[in-house]
């Protein structure tokens, strides 16, 4: 029985992936697989058993990955599963931001008890918030990515012009595109001519933390908007309040409440509902699950964080999965080792990202202790797996 653990409660969709041979629980010991939503694993003792983490969701700052990839355990994400909730958010984030909408709800709330005089009310105070329309205005999307390509998509079908721009752009994500999409390479053009900006890129600490700064800001059109549903960490705070107080920016919309943010006015801070709906969450869970079984059943690896992708179709019954450094001679003593001790390769596969690369190996009979001890003496060698 093949154990996995959950520590987060996760959707019940799950249950149609993994089969009888899986026990899935909170409560089970020495899991094959983890996996998880928001639980902190920086502190988490894992178990030795434990060859994959499965994070059904986009981001993983709770997850150590590099500690874990020099472990040999996989992690995974679910890039583009939650990509329609949060682009629907992002959509509505740009009403609030024009609409004064909250502003006035919270004022049509004071009315309660007015009786008949309500209606008088509102049209004698509906004046104080009124916005501009969406239509026909610019909006700057920094990070074309899954949820990048369906909000500038979405943008144009509302009649916004859409500027994008991406250092990183794939052609598979270009042509998820609408070609009215406006794709610049320099980012100041986005920032100094748009009415609003929206961020879709991922939060890595050591580079961009505070990609939104008082630099930025200062190139941006005078009141203009930003949103901010990608991580709160992508800007820096204190700036964003100088430059609403001045009126710099006309509104910030960001999913990710912070202290110093709540209660400020022309500040709009949602409670990160970017991929809180039953969808997403189903979405990510299912497709968490399913490069869990992957990895799990074939050493297939699809949408790590830690390791290369490395996929190969079964072509025999037996198959080493090898997590490794990536360094010279080490695919060379891998194949040598394994054919020394008799054994026929029928397929393989390599491939390397940053300091780690997986070999996938085929072969034609049953792989002995005495050549997993002697892949064992390979140096570089992290993790191997007889499948």
């Amino acid at each position: 029985m093949k154990k996995i653990l959950t520590l987060n409660s996760i959707s019940p969709v799950i249950n149609d992936v993994f089969d009888d041979s899986y026990e899935v629980g909170s409560e089970v010991k020495d899991p094959i697989g983890i996996m998880l939503r928001s639980f902190k694993m920086h502190d988490y003792a894992l178990s030795e058993s434990t060859v994959a983490v499965a994070r059904a969701g986009a981001g993983v700052n709770n997850i150590p990955t590099d500690e874990y990839a020099k472990k040999g355990v996989v992690v995974f994400n679910t890039p583009g599963a939650n990509a329609n909730a949060v682009k629907e958010l992002v959509i509505a984030a740009l009403l609030l931001g024009s609409r004064k909408i909250v502003d006035a709800i919270e004022w049509t709330k004071t009315l309660k008890g007015q009786g008949e005089e309500v209606g008088k009310l509102v049209e004698k105070g509906k004046s104080k918030f009124a916005g501009i329309e969406i239509q026909g205005k610019k909006l700057g999307v920094i990070g074309l990515g899954a949820i990048g390509a369906l909000v500038t998509n979405a943008a144009i079908a509302l009649n916004m012009e859409v500027i994008g721009y991406d250092p990183f752009l794939s052609v598979e994500a270009a042509l998820r595109l609408s070609r009215h999409v406006k794709v610049v390479k320099n980012l100041d053009e986005l920032i100094s001519s748009c009415d609003y900006v929206t961020i879709h890129i991922p939060y890595i600490a050591a580079q961009n933390k505070g990609f939104i700064n008082a630099e930025f800001i200062s190139k941006m059109k005078d009141g203009a908007d930003i949103i901010n549903c990608a991580r709160g960490e992508l800007a820096d705070n204190a700036a964003i309040l100088d430059a609403v107080k001045s009126g710099k920016l006309s509104r910030y919309v960001v999913d990710f409440p912070s202290d110093e943010l709540i209660g400020v006015e022309n500040i709009v801070c949602i409670p990160h509902l970017g991929a809180s709906t039953e969808e997403a969450e189903n979405n990510c869970a299912e497709m968490a699950a399913r490069q869990l079984v992957d990895y799990i059943e074939n050493g297939n690896i699809v949408n790590s964080v830690n390791y290369p992708t490395c996929t190969m179709p079964r072509s025999t019954d037996f198959r080493l999965v090898i997590l490794h450094k990536n360094i010279q001679n080490i695919l060379a003593q891998i194949t040598t080792t394994v054919g020394g001790e008799g054994i026929n390769i029928a397929n393989m596969t390599n491939k390397s990202k940053g300091d780690y690369a997986v070999t996938i190996l085929d072969v034609e009979k049953a792989v002995s202790d005495h050549a997993i001890e002697g892949l064992e003496k390979v140096e570089g060698i992290i993790k191997i797996r007889v499948i």
